[in-house]
């Protein structure tokens, strides 16, 4: 038979480690509200916006054209992605999270 300090020992220790591991996983929210929507989105917005300007910006549009005798080279850096940009995108991301597409918008 196990003496009661043993058992109780055993108790803590098995508490301990139930604790150890609920700490170590990640909590799970399942609902947010339409504030953490929305800054989800808009984030998702401008880390997309800021992807696209990298992508255009590692491979600047070059154009090399001959007038009469002279080269002429184009050089067109990417626009860095402002406010407007950033909030227009993140409502393309919004009306997809609603379930509206560019034919809803349209037709209303």
């Amino acid at each position: 038979m196990m003496s009661k300090a043993f058992k109780e020992g055993i108790e803590r220790g098995a508490e301990q480690v139930t604790q150890a591991i609920k700490e170590t996983l990640p909590k799970v929210q399942f609902n947010k509200n339409g504030y953490e929507i929305r800054t989800k989105i808009l984030e998702m917005a401008q880390n997309e916006m800021w992807n696209d300007y990298h992508a255009k910006f590692g491979a600047w549009s070059t154009s090399i054209a001959k007038d009469g005798e002279e080269i002429a080279i184009k050089v067109e850096m990417p626009t860095v992605p402002g406010v407007s940009e950033v909030l227009e995108t993140a409502e393309k991301f919004y009306s997809f999270v609603e379930g509206k597409t560019s034919k809803d918008k349209s037709a209303a």
